[in-house]
């Protein structure tokens, strides 16, 4: 029998929606593996899989700074939401994300390593405030963008503070046209940016595991329909056409709109202000998303112990 527990059951169908019974069947197939369950259950289409980026667990904050043609996003965790709170934390989030603007490349461990403006070195500080607030914090990551001519242009959505919050958006336009065309631009599609959650800028900045992930699911699908192979060949290939559109921002459709691709309302921006407007880069930092954070069942845990 395939090593996998109860709570393994109950997590994959908060990561999935699927049923208790599918559930089980897909870790059983899978031997216990539960994104590879994840998958199974995707191929049979039991499963509502939501972006991992919804359900992140991490706490803390993001930072954005800009300054002119550059911008940095900066992501510090903590482990408690209270904490993030803090001004103390709040103002080392601050203050190291306009450390990080002043970096040449996007390395932590060089961020870490470089002065603060109070004295002393981020890691110093760092060490400071996990002593003096009791709690756990880490610099997880940093990232940069900028253009030679034209605007970076920073939004937070649901703000705990000034450029501080928990998903930090930075669109970088590249255009000889003024911020009055640049900045509200580049606000609608930061907006668009948050709630779409693009992959890559386009088709060709989507990982190659992620595509390699959906073809091998959609091929398990069209394997399914029964269909000659020449056509379950042109299914795969529509499906990842279609994961590749709705994934890259360039293609993905304006959610201002829900009919334009973002490459058009770029080119009709850059047409009404009668210069050429390119969007070159972005950066979305979500807190949290990617790191799996344990949920501990208190009543369980008490309830063990009264027993024991």
């Amino acid at each position: 029998m395939a090593a996998f527990t109860a709570a393994d059951v109950k997590n994959l169908r908060e990561k999935t929606g699927a049923g208790m019974m599918d559930a089980k069947k897909a870790l059983e197939e899978a031997n216990g593996d539960i994104e590879a369950a994840v998958d199974l259950l995707r191929a049979k289409g039991l499963a509502a899989v939501q972006k991992k980026s919804s359900r992140t667990a991490a706490e803390g904050l993001v930072g954005v700074a800009v300054e002119g043609t550059r911008g940095v996003a900066v992501e510090v965790n903590s482990e408690t939401d209270f904490v993030a709170k803090n001004d103390q934390f709040q103002d080392f989030v601050r203050k190291t994300t306009q450390v990080a603007l002043g970096q040449s490349d996007d390395d932590v461990e060089a961020l870490k390593a470089a002065a603060y403006p109070d004295g002393g070195t981020v890691s110093d500080k760092l060490t400071n405030n996990v002593a003096t607030i009791g709690e756990n914090q880490q610099v997880r990551r940093m990232k940069t963008v900028q253009v030679e001519q034209g605007l970076v242009v920073p939004y937070m959505h649901n703000a705990a503070a000034p450029n501080l919050g928990k998903i930090g958006v930075l669109v970088a336009l590249e255009s000889a046209a003024g911020a009055d065309v640049l900045e509200p631009l580049g606000k609608q599609l930061a907006m668009h940016i948050a709630a779409a959650f693009p992959m890559a800028l386009d088709a060709s900045g989507l990982d190659a595991d992620v595509i390699e992930r959906e073809r091998k699911i959609a091929a398990e699908k069209a394997a399914e329909s029964g269909k000659p192979a020449e056509v379950q060949a042109k299914m795969v290939d529509g499906a990842i056409a279609k994961f590749a559109k709705e994934n890259a921002l360039l293609s993905q459709v304006f959610v201002m709109d829900n009919k334009t691709p973002i490459a058009e309302v770029v080119a009709k921006a850059g047409k009404e202000a009668g210069t050429p407007i390119v969007l070159k880069d972005y950066v979305r930092f979500q807190l949290g998303e990617g790191i799996e954070k344990e949920v501990t069942d208190f009543a369980a845990e008490v309830a063990a112990a009264v027993k024991g």
